[in-house]
């Protein structure tokens, strides 16, 4: 229905451009009447008759017009719902691991924008490029009727307008207006991630570093838009030029017609004609440049739609086999995965199993896949080749509910809300107490920090210039999954933004949080892990080595080199005064 209101709105625009036409008609009848009688003006007949047509097309025409916006606007707000409603009900099925490689600022400016950029076409360019284009029509027709010559000699400058309209808005202006957006849309995710990270920029003094990614990405914009004005300099200029030089054509051409014309009074009615109708000819052509270019933008909005809608959802399993996974032992088989997009193969062919109730933990260098192959078991991505299972249920059959119920997650980047620590505790329970909340929360060491704050644990976290240090917000995290009580437990990098104190405390919250657990750790510090079960050494995608601490060490390979240097590290001491490193 929306559909064919669009439609109605469109020819409802079309009749109005015919319409409000009519009164150049009229006005060019008064001239001819007045010249017919001159120099006794006053005998001039039917020019009240003509005032009143002409008043009366303009208001039926204005009626029209917005008879056609009324459509347009239903059918458009319509679109931009379903358009952020289809958009937001898809991104919710797609795996966790789409918003890594999108950032949240990124995918507002396309759900947000990308559909007001569309409802703004639909509701306002669309009926005026209807308009646009049935204007020049009804010109052509009405400037060949009076007089062709005075009506070939106006089209010239419309047809060098043409030309040089078309040089800007062709294939190049389509690429020029995707660089555009994809500059805005950089520049608007760096931004909001600066915002972000302000506090840990604070914390750690960093000054013009934390801006570089943020200031590269305005300078990416500036470059583009200077470059894209420069580029349109000349061919805007003559375009403007072109449209605005009718008088510069028609004047001379009247006076040379004239004196050869055989009723001097109606070839200067007509001219007179012209002269009134022809300036159409620069506002037609400048809407039909203004529509152009917001037409090119509310393709590529919508494209940027169609690319979320287009990614591929997790599959949810059919049937109830994943129902039954009462276990809680983690198995890889075989398992290998590359990012989309890439083609690196970022885990290969790694197998492990992880005992249920026992801790494992993944160490090895920075990009070895550690963190990759941790999320692949909450299917943040589905695996290339081989599986994965817990209790010996594939996590591709299980429901994705049914698989968060089962998994507490506690990352190196803690997300905390802008609502009370109660409630960002029980964010991993809604339907837990009071009780069990304060439970939890004591557990993760969480009492020193409600003691320090304005309404203890129903502090709003961001309120009042009330923010919580790295540490901090990881010990909340840590009470988050306490009070989830998952038998399995992800840690990835838990302690790496606090303080020696505060890693003490999280260490107490660990031996909570994980007992009788299925753990998986991913950690540097290689103290932390020293008492797992097993410790699996990952580099480049692979498992090289696994065992305890001590089997490790005497394998002499490379876990036993990571451990001597991260020894080293920690056996570095500033000599007090002297300033040198020992």
């Amino acid at each position: 229905m929306h559909k064919y209101l669009t439609y109605l709105g469109c020819i409802l625009s079309g009749i109005s451009s015919i319409l409000v036409l009519v009164p150049f008609l009229c006005i060019w009848k008064v001239a001819y009447e007045i010249l017919k009688v001159l120099p006794n003006a006053a005998a001039a007949r039917n020019l009240e008759q003509y005032g009143w047509i002409a008043v009366g097309f303009s208001v039926v025409g204005i009626v029209v017009y917005f008879a056609a916006l009324m459509c347009t606007h239903i059918a458009a707000f319509r679109t931009a719902r379903n358009m952020r409603s289809e958009a937001l009900h898809h991104i919710l099925r797609l795996p966790l691991g789409y918003f890594d490689a999108n950032g949240t600022g990124k995918l507002r400016r396309i759900i947000d924008e990308s559909s007001g950029q569309t409802e703004t076409f639909l509701a306002h360019m669309l009926p005026d490029l209807t308009g646009a284009l049935v204007t020049p029509v009804a010109m052509l027709v009405l400037l060949m009727v009076f007089d062709f010559r005075m009506g070939l000699i106006s089209l010239i400058p419309i047809v060098i307008g043409a030309f040089f309209l078309n040089a800007m808005m062709g294939a190049n202006m389509v690429e020029s207006m995707r660089e555009y957006q994809n500059a805005l849309e950089d520049m608007n995710n760096e931004a909001v991630e600066y915002i972000r990270g302000i506090p840990v920029v604070k914390t750690f003094g960093q000054t013009v570093f934390s801006f570089k990614n943020f200031h590269e990405a305005i300078l990416r914009y500036k470059k583009w838009a200077v470059n894209y004005t420069i580029s349109l300099r000349i061919p805007m200029c003559n375009f403007t030029v072109a449209i605005n030089s009718v008088f510069a054509l028609l004047i001379p051409a009247g006076i040379l017609l004239i004196a050869s014309a055989a009723n001097p009074q109606k070839f200067l009615s007509d001219f007179i004609f012209y002269c009134i109708f022809t300036p159409i000819i620069t506002v037609v052509m400048n809407k039909i440049m203004f529509t152009s270019e917001n037409l090119m933008l509310a393709r590529d909005a919508a494209a940027r739609i169609n690319s979320i809608l287009e990614e591929q959802i997790l599959e949810q399993p059919v049937g109830n086999a994943g129902r039954f996974c009462t276990g809680s032992d983690i198995e890889f088989h075989d398992v290998t995965f590359s990012y989309p997009g890439t083609e690196r193969i970022a885990v290969e062919h790694v197998s492990l199993r992880i005992k249920e109730g026992s801790t494992a933990a993944l160490v090895g260098p920075s990009g070895g896949g550690k963190t990759t192959a941790a999320s692949l078991i909450p299917r943040f991505f589905d695996i290339d080749q081989g599986s994965i299972t817990i209790g010996g249920i594939d996590v591709r059959t299980i429901p994705t509910e049914e698989l968060m119920n089962k998994i507490s997650f506690v990352f190196q980047n803690t997300k905390l809300f802008k609502m009370s620590l109660f409630e960002n505790i029980r964010f991993s329970r809604p339907e837990a107490t009071r009780e069990q909340v304060m439970k939890a929360a004591k557990a993760a060491q969480c009492e020193e920090i409600f003691e320090k704050m304005p309404d203890g644990i129903d502090t709003v976290v961001g309120s009042k210039g009330t923010y919580l240090s790295g540490g901090e917000a990881q010990r909340i995290a840590l009470a988050r999954a306490i009070l989830k009580d998952a038998p399995i437990v992800l840690l990835d990098e838990a302690t790496a933004f606090a303080d020696p104190e505060n890693e003490y405390k999280i260490q107490q919250a660990f031996e909570v949080l994980t007992k009788d657990k299925t753990v998986l750790m991913i950690a540097h510090r290689l103290s932390t892990i020293q008492h797992a079960d097993q410790i699996l050494v990952m580099e480049n995608g692979k498992i090289q080595e696994k065992g305890t601490h001590a089997e490790l060490l005497e394998k002499a390979g490379l876990y036993h080199r990571m451990w001597n240097e991260y020894q080293m590290s920690v056996a570095w001491k500033v000599k007090e005064g002297k300033g040198k490193v020992k």
